[in-house]
């Protein structure tokens, strides 16, 4: 079980990491950069559902100003992890 936790947690910092240079990258002007597509590809499906919504939202509009769509995959990312983490400890206690 242990194994199990330590590649949920692992996926979530690589899943933060990506989003983080997302927003990084996002900064500079970097053209046609293979990364940046990469990064794009992957991030897409998180930030792209939440944007919809966000836009939706009071917060959104078309005058937004400021992209709340990646502060708040952060945090979804966190709670998910959380969440699978302390159930895959309560099924590691309850099945060993």
């Amino acid at each position: 079980m242990e194994f199990l936790i330590q590649a949920v947690n692992m996926f979530f910092s690589v899943a933060t990491m990506m989003l983080f240079l997302r927003v990084v990258f996002s900064w500079f002007p970097v053209g046609n950069n293979r990364l940046m597509e990469l990064l794009l590809f992957l991030t897409d499906p998180i930030i792209v559902p939440i944007r919809n919504i966000v836009r939706r939202s009071p917060l959104g509009g078309p005058g937004m100003i400021i992209d709340f769509s990646v502060l708040i995959a952060f945090v979804l990312l966190r709670v998910v992890q959380g969440l699978i983490v302390s159930t895959l400890i309560r099924l590691g206690n309850f099945f060993g």
